[in-house]
């Protein structure tokens, strides 16, 4: 070591070579700096084997530090509130991969705090705990990719006030809420992720900038649920983009928690934009839900179908604007809808009239109320 730092003093004075040095040095620095700017972590490796515990590996972690985890069962919660922490799950040759499985009475499988931005989870299957599978409160810049959510009572997985994160690749089932949730947060991409036997198989509310992308939900009670909700933090829902995914066969009985809002659900929706803004919903394949594909409602249907009181809503403008649904195809809807409290017929595209400046056009479908819907100009 001393021997290689002689030679590199004696180099900088050597002719042709200082404004070189220089020149490397201007760019280390603000490379340093863009990487301060970014969270940036030296990577730090972990190994937990068979039998450890996670927990413990992420107690004793730097910030930045990379978690691998051997395959089998890990019966423990784990909660992660330092930054830049990357659990990834290994796979064995026989395909055995990481469970982590609820020990006794936990509420949350994973639990990442405010503390936690920079989170990544990786090839983990999560399953039977109390309340969440995967919950991340106010984390910023996440990643869940290959992660398996399989009952863990209201949901599988659970970003709130969240930003800067991607879910994809992951699998969602068993779930008294929702399956894939992302609730008043921004800037989230939801792709390539399936969604089944929940109430919701996926649910985006009171966000904004969430695009959902070739994902597949079937046999939930409701698809996909775009909603605006009144007496939370976040009083808008806006800008979301809902894409080329396969919603299908959402005719699952709705076993969500008597009394609480979500078991309200009616039966056989595909996709459901409730009180949103600014929501584009194209070229997604629609078909064989119940009651309806493609529903817009204002959030006051709530006041309805689940008694919620008018007055809640004064915190909130309801009713949803500049919706536009294009280019999707819609088959076979709408052929058993449920009895409700307000008469609505089972078809495939199906409007409230609420709101203002939501369109339809260029859907392949057979039915819709009312018969004619506003076009896109």
């Amino acid at each position: 070591m001393k021997k290689s730092q002689k030679s590199f003093s004696v180099s900088i004075f050597k002719p042709g070579y200082s404004l070189k040095l220089l020149f490397v040095s201007v760019l280390l620095s603000a490379f340093l700096l863009s990487c301060k700017k970014e969270r940036f972590f030296l990577n730090h490796v972990a190994l937990v084997h068979n039998g450890g515990s996670i927990q413990s590996a992420v107690d004793a972690a730097l910030p930045g530090t990379v978690i691998s985890i051997e395959p089998g069962t890990y019966m423990e919660a784990v909660l992660v509130a330092k930054p830049g922490i990357k659990l990834i799950g290994l796979t064995n040759l026989k395909g055995a991969g990481v469970i982590i499985k609820n020990p006794g009475d936990e509420k949350n499988g994973i639990n990442v705090t405010d503390a936690g931005d920079g989170f990544t989870l990786q090839n983990v299957t999560v399953q039977g705990f109390e309340e969440n599978g995967v919950l991340l409160d106010s984390v910023d810049g996440f990643s869940l990719s290959h992660v398996y959510a399989f009952n863990n009572g209201g949901y599988g997985i659970f970003p709130v006030h969240s930003s800067h994160g991607v879910i994809e690749h992951c699998v969602a089932s068993g779930h008294s809420d929702t399956g894939i949730y992302v609730g008043q947060s921004s800037d989230v991409e939801m792709r390539f992720n399936k969604a089944y036997a929940n109430v919701n198989g996926f649910e985006i509310e009171n966000s904004s900038d969430v695009s959902v992308t070739h994902n597949e939900s079937y046999d939930n009670v409701a698809g996909i649920l775009v909603d605006l909700l009144p007496g939370l933090d976040i009083k808008t829902a806006s800008d979301i983009y809902i894409s080329q995914n396969r919603v299908h066969d959402n005719n699952h009985e709705n076993f969500g928690t008597p009394g609480e809002l979500e078991a309200s659900i009616p039966i056989g929706i595909g996709i459901l934009i409730l009180g949103a803004d600014k929501t584009v919903v194209e070229q997604n394949i629609v078909r064989d839900n119940n009651f309806t594909g493609i529903a817009v409602f204002s959030s006051l249907v709530l006041v309805a179908i689940a008694d919620v009181p008018p007055e809640d809503f004064a915190d909130i403008e309801p009713n949803p604007d500049a919706v536009h649904v294009i280019k999707n195809v819609l088959h076979k809807n709408g052929a058993e809808p449920p009895k409700l409290p307000i008469d609505l017929p089972g078809v495939d595209l199906l409007w409230d009239g609420s709101g203002t400046g939501n369109c339809w056009s260029d859907n392949v479908f057979n039915t819709s109320y009312p018969s004619s819907l506003p076009a896109c100009n």
